[in-house]
């Protein structure tokens, strides 16, 4: 088991009292992980509710916020049980088959145009073998291909225009794996937790990655390379980021300041640190 303590704030300018706040930065409880001593605070005291989108795992706190400065401060401890499997004997499901909540994940979506990426994907990775290889030559395609800077994309850059700069963030590499391998028929969704283990002279952050399916259950890969994969909590799941922002802001909303984002794995007697590890990683 893994055990991580979360710490985050965020900060907002609020220029219209009839603005609304939706934050999706609760960890998802799932079956392979739980969240315990959750503690919320907002400053000024503000009217909020918890929700659930319907049909997922995500969390999301409704706020009503007065004008003014508000802050956001969330934390919480994290137990997570990932599941590691032998890579050799994942295949690539056939559509067929597919469970019906899978099925969506084949599809277009608004940042991962997978239909206009068929001939491509096929004339560069379908002489390849099927199966969980292929999937981690697309990550590292991505990976490869991709050179990762801050200032490269903006939030409504999409896959083909990310393969055609070749320039991005995690969010952008993920849409990338995410088109190719839904251009593969290959069921991919887009999954939102923190870049834990990433490199000590970059702040910590919220981070992109992705699931891919194969055999009979979600798999992680993270094309970005930027961390330790064992240690990313999930956070929101979706199609593509259009579906898991960690904030959505209704109203004449702004912030001049990046969310400040802490990430602590806890030591102690029947507690495993996140590592890097070679075998198939599920958290769902």
């Amino acid at each position: 088991m893994i055990r991580m303590q979360l710490h985050f704030e965020l900060d907002y300018l609020v220029k219209d009292a009839r603005a609304s706040l939706l934050f999706n930065v609760q960890p998802a409880v799932t079956a392979l992980q739980q969240v315990a001593q959750e503690r919320m605070e907002l400053t000024p005291g503000s009217t909020w509710h918890e929700r659930e989108v319907p049909g997922s795992s995500n969390r999301l706190i409704s706020v009503k916020a007065p004008a003014g400065r508000f802050h956001l401060t969330y934390e919480a401890e994290v137990a997570a049980q990932p599941v590691l499997e032998p890579t050799s004997p994942l295949a690539e499901a056939d559509v067929a088959g597919l469970p019906h909540d899978v099925l969506l994940y084949l599809m277009p979506s608004r940042y991962c145009e997978s239909d206009r990426l068929i001939n491509f994907a096929e004339a560069t990775f379908g002489h390849l073998p099927s199966g969980y290889a292929r999937v981690v030559a697309v990550r590292d395609w991505v990976r490869k291909k991709l050179r990762y800077a801050s200032s490269g994309s903006t939030t409504r850059t999409s896959a083909v225009e990310t393969l055609t700069d070749r320039v991005g963030v995690c969010r952008d590499f993920a849409h990338v794996m995410i088109a190719l391998c839904r251009a593969l028929s290959i069921p991919a969704r887009y999954v939102t937790g923190t870049d834990f283990g990433a490199d000590a002279g970059k702040p910590m952050d919220f981070h992109a990655y992705v699931e891919v399916w194969l055999g009979q259950r979600w798999y992680v890969f993270d094309p970005s390379g930027l961390g330790i994969p064992m240690g990313y909590l999930r956070i929101g799941t979706g199609r593509d980021a259009a579906d898991v922002p960690y904030a959505m802001l209704f109203g004449d909303v702004t912030s001049d300041y990046a969310p400040l984002v802490r990430v602590k794995a806890v030591e102690g007697p029947g507690l495993e640190l996140p590592r890097h590890v070679e075998e198939a990683l599920s958290t769902a």
